[in-house]
């Protein structure tokens, strides 16, 4: 389970459940992607099971990629725009959720970043949060989730200044996790984004989500209190099939098997 968000406009939002952010998704091992435009030849990389909502597009990938789904938004009046429930559906999904980063991600767009779990970007993306030109600040969570992105005082260096960053610069100051160079047919990000997530899709989905929630819980606390919520967590995946599995398969030297319970 994860989720890619692709980002290629002013304001406009990334890929994921595994690509973007929505409430669409299994229990178990799932890819969200949130598109902004994507180019109609991109279309090919997903299935034919598509449903509309009046915000959001969700497709189901097929084949080997079973189980990962891209959610896209579909805004195309107000320039895919986003909103602060948006991002809060984003950075709340249970799932991992990847941003990939092929175009411009400014101000809202990289703000929906942030609020997934990973950020891979094309070494020629432009980012940054750059809403002090106009006057305001970030505001759907930037001047919170940046600084615990890559720390307090370079936060406030890239906010004050209004910076915008390329890939290979957000790599460097850790705001994405990798830079890739961009290929010919603009979604080298995704692509990158999208061999995360089959990374991702085998290993069992509670486990998965039970990780997220003691890092994400965690990380806000103190260290003692940190280490109560991961005993929580960890008590959860005891009494699950997947565990039982998991020690099976490693016995008989085979895959495992997991079903989400």
């Amino acid at each position: 389970m994860a989720a890619l968000v692709k980002c290629r406009a002013l304001f406009q939002p990334l890929r994921s459940q595994m690509n973007v952010i929505s409430g669409v998704c299994r229990s178990d091992s799932v890819l969200h992607s949130f598109l902004t435009k994507r180019a109609p030849h991109c279309v090919r990389l997903y299935s034919s099971d598509v449903k509309s909502g009046d915000d959001l597009i969700v497709r189901y990938l097929d084949g080997e990629d079973s189980g990962i789904v891209v959610l896209g938004i579909n805004r195309p009046q107000s320039k895919n725009a986003i909103s602060k429930n948006l991002v809060t559906m984003v950075s709340t999904l249970p799932m991992p959720t990847i941003a990939a980063i092929d175009g411009a991600a400014l101000g809202g767009g990289l703000e929906m970043a942030l609020a997934c779990d990973i950020r891979v970007a094309a070494s020629s993306a432009k980012m940054g949060l750059v809403e002090t030109k106009l006057a305001i600040i970030p505001g759907a969570g930037g001047t919170q989730r940046l600084p615990r992105t890559v720390g307090v005082s370079v936060a406030k260096e890239l906010i004050f200044a209004a910076r915008v960053l390329s890939g290979d610069e957000a790599k460097s100051l850790g705001l994405v996790n990798h830079a890739v160079e961009q290929n010919k047919t603009g979604d080298a990000a995704y692509l990158r984004a999208l061999d995360l997530a089959r990374e991702f899709i085998p290993q069992g989905p509670i486990a998965i989500r039970m990780a997220k929630l003691a890092i994400n819980q965690g990380i806000e606390v103190d260290l003692k209190t940190g280490l109560a919520i991961e005993e929580a967590c960890y008590a959860q995946v005891i009494p699950t099939k997947d565990r039982l599995e998991g020690l099976q398969a490693f016995k008989e030297k085979r895959p495992p098997r997991f079903k989400g319970e």
